[in-house]
């Protein structure tokens, strides 16, 4: 299917603890690669499209382990610039029951973060694309990723290319005044902005009333006035959110809303036992950019991108390893978890 989508972002080592031990337990960690947009292109690759991730690594091992790391699952990854001196890496402890998981960062001054407009050539990166993807967590990283995150929202509208972005709030990289400031000037380039309750509220400034995800409980009426607003003020196409009902660490509620202007709908929810939640408002993301990609309904839409995000919750790693039969089955109503022989 050659439909050419552009994300753009950081992608980190990753070192986990294994299994469920704590930092001062582990003696060893578990490696991956993981970040934002990378988990997109990934979930992008596994459903036959022709994702490209843009981003700058070292020009040496480790950097070129995330090379490799995104083309065995088919990743292009032709537009990452190499130089800089470091990747970043996040530390994951993985939480059950009433403990929550830790994350802890080790991302100041990477090669991303340090990137200038230079360093690519955007005209190059979004011909023939129909589809570009950020978050707020590239502009976060620096004010150099700040300005190269606006120079590639220009070039995609010069190039008539549809873009999304998932909000993303990251208390660890900026403040809400700073959030706010920059990410309203984005929004101007964004055709489908997807966000939970807090990045609604800390990017942009829109409180959705009384939810309070740490009691499990959901105000769907506070969604629907910030949806309204969100339109109004920016324009976009659909406004999403996926909405988390966190009962624990191991077992949380999962669904989600859109708005298009004339309706609200909300999903199917899920029940899900968390094996790594790490990547799943990512997995979200690409599940929803491939259907709409692909001309879904949105309603349809939404529905395989709640049901794909579901699967990776139950998965290891950041990336969304999953098929799209495989989530066409549980749209279809087959959560059974049988052995299939």
């Amino acid at each position: 299917m050659n439909k050419k989508v552009v994300t753009m972002g950081e992608i980190m080592l990753r070192l986990s603890t294994p299994g469920y031990k704590r930092f001062v337990q582990s003696e060893s960690f578990d490696v991956t690669y993981g970040g934002g947009e990378a988990n997109v292109a990934v979930s992008l690759a596994n459903y036959g499209l022709d994702p490209y991730f843009v981003s700058k690594l070292p020009n040496n091992p480790i950097g070129q382990s995330a090379v490799n790391h995104l083309r065995r699952f088919g990743v292009n990854t032709d537009y990452i610039s190499r130089g800089g001196d470091r990747v970043g890496i996040y530390y994951l402890e993985a939480g059950a029951s009433m403990r929550p998981s830790k994350v802890v960062y080790d991302r100041a001054n990477s090669a991303i973060a340090e990137a200038t407009i230079e360093d690519f050539d955007f005209d190059e990166i979004f011909k023939d694309a129909e589809w570009f993807h950020f978050s707020g967590i590239t502009p976060a990283l620096s004010k150099e990723s700040a300005k190269l995150t606006e120079a590639a929202l220009k070039a995609a509208k010069k190039h008539n290319v549809t873009v999304s972005v998932d909000l993303n709030y990251r208390k660890k990289l900026w403040t809400e005044e700073e959030a706010k400031e920059t990410m309203t000037k984005l929004m101007e380039y964004v055709d489908v902005c997807i966000g939970n309750e807090e990045d609604a509220e800390k990017t942009l400034g829109f409180k959705p009333g009384e939810t309070d995800v740490t009691k499990g409980e959901l105000e769907l009426e506070g969604y629907k006035s910030i949806f309204k607003q969100m339109k109004e003020k920016f324009g976009f196409k659909y406004v999403v959110s996926t909405l988390r009902e966190s009962y624990s660490a191991s077992d949380n509620g999962w669904s989600a809303l859109i708005y298009d202007g004339e309706e609200f709908y909300r999903s199917r929810k899920y029940d899900v036992r968390i094996v790594d939640r790490v990547g799943g408002g990512d997995s979200f993301a690409g599940g929803l950019i491939y259907s709409l990609i692909t001309g879904k309904e949105f309603k349809d839409a939404l529905e395989f991108a709640v049901a794909a995000s579901s699967m990776k919750h139950t998965i290891s790693g950041d990336f969304n390893l999953v098929t799209v039969d495989e989530v066409e089955t549980l749209v279809g109503g087959d959560a059974s978890g049988r052995v299939q022989r």
